[in-house]
């Protein structure tokens, strides 16, 4: 419990410190980018919107994927068990 609050904590600290306010940054930039070149008829914004949702979805794939592998051989180990 000490060990989650003094993460958490940490994390706190962390986003009100300024240290992250070049990540933030970014996000105005990517913005103006992609619909300056939406404006002129590019597709940049769609690539923009590809990549978050790859980024986006790659954690819950691998959460899954370990998850699955965990349970089945749990279950292997279980029926092992039983013979």
């Amino acid at each position: 419990m000490k060990k989650l609050l003094l993460v958490f904590t940490a994390l706190l600290l962390l986003s009100f410190s300024g240290v992250g306010a070049e990540l933030f940054a970014q996000c105005p930039m990517c913005r103006a980018t992609a619909e300056s070149n939406l404006a002129n008829g590019g597709t940049e914004g769609r690539g923009l919107n590809n990549g978050i949702l790859y980024m986006l979805g790659m954690p819950y794939i691998l959460i899954g994927t370990i998850a699955f592998l965990w349970w089945k051989n749990r279950k292997k180990d279980e029926d092992l068990e039983q013979a």
